[in-house]
């Protein structure tokens, strides 16, 4: 049994969305970075990466999906505290 008042659970629910916000904009910069890098052999006339290199730029995507999912976890939380409580 928890004996966090509601407000106190739906903010740590809502530090945790934050949480992952940060995190997947840490995987997208370097997603970024990685991209940035890959496509720089195109433009300097110099021997592309080899496939790996081009596998990690997908980390923008992955780096997308785990902030998205903070900003729906935040959003849950906030929708939870500001739900009224049932008749008692």
């Amino acid at each position: 049994m928890s004996y966090e008042t509601p407000a106190a659970r739906s903010a740590k629910d809502s530090d945790a969305g934050d949480r992952l916000v940060r995190v997947g904009a840490v995987v997208f910069f370097v997603g970024a970075v990685a991209t940035l890098v890959t496509v720089a052999p195109l433009f300097l006339k110099t021997e592309p990466f080899p496939s790996v290199a081009y596998a990690v730029c997908m980390l923008m995507g992955v780096g997308f999906v785990i902030a998205a999912a903070g900003v729906l976890r935040s959003i849950a939380a906030q929708r939870a505290a500001a739900a009224p409580r049932g008749r008692g």
